[in-house]
């Protein structure tokens, strides 16, 4: 019992998904200090998790290999399937979280907005429109994929609005950065809750 307590007060899961098309291992710590290790065939993914991780003072490592000479859908799916995975894993009950958060970052001239609800239902809403369907070889289109399957896997409530933008990269950077800092304040511990912060009991 006491290592179950233990590994519940450090909030950390790990994640090894193998398939056809991709081998996945993903680490996250919650209560980290930003440290990212991060290997996967997609260095624009990279670059975004080390934001994401940094901003949000988790530790991620991420040892990841897929079908990239077909694209980069499968791997970049994957990675937001395991690291869901590991969050939920890692929240556990959710006794004494914040639950909720609401942040904005801007990016040069890009802002954009995240809101987070650690529920236990997942849904996810998303408004952006960017000026190019491409950064470097990278598919614009699979950041929406990334942070559906995130929400999905974790169990959250997630909206993501990019308000405004002239530079893709710039947009997708405030992204990352705001679900960086909206998850380390929705997932932080508040010590006035007592329990899970829900009238039903559970989340």
């Amino acid at each position: 019992m006491a290592n179950e307590q233990d590994q519940q007060a450090v909030r950390r899961s790990e994640v090894a998904r193998k398939t056809n098309e991709t081998d996945i291992r993903l680490a996250f710590t919650v209560d980290g200090s930003g440290v990212s290790e991060i290997e996967t065939d997609v260095p624009f993914l990279n670059h975004m998790l080390d934001l994401f991780t940094k901003h949000g003072q988790f530790d991620l490592r991420v040892d990841a290999k897929g079908d990239v000479e077909i694209d980069d859908h499968h791997t970049v799916e994957d990675i937001g399937i395991c690291l869901g995975q590991t969050l939920r894993e890692a929240l556990g009950d959710k006794r004494g979280i914040k639950r909720y958060a609401s942040v904005f970052v801007p990016m040069d001239e890009a802002l954009a907005q995240v809101v987070i609800d650690v529920s236990n239902r997942p849904h996810f809403e998303y408004r952006a429109q960017y000026p190019s369907q491409t950064v470097g070889s990278f598919q614009v289109e699979l950041v929406h994929e990334f942070l559906w399957k995130l929400a999905l896997e974790a169990r959250i409530t997630l909206h993501v609005i990019v308000h405004y933008g002239q530079n893709t990269h710039h947009m997708i950077e405030a992204v990352f950065k705001a679900l960086g800092r909206a998850l380390d304040e929705a997932t932080s511990i508040d010590p006035r809750v007592q329990g899970v912060p829900s009238t039903k009991g559970v989340l």
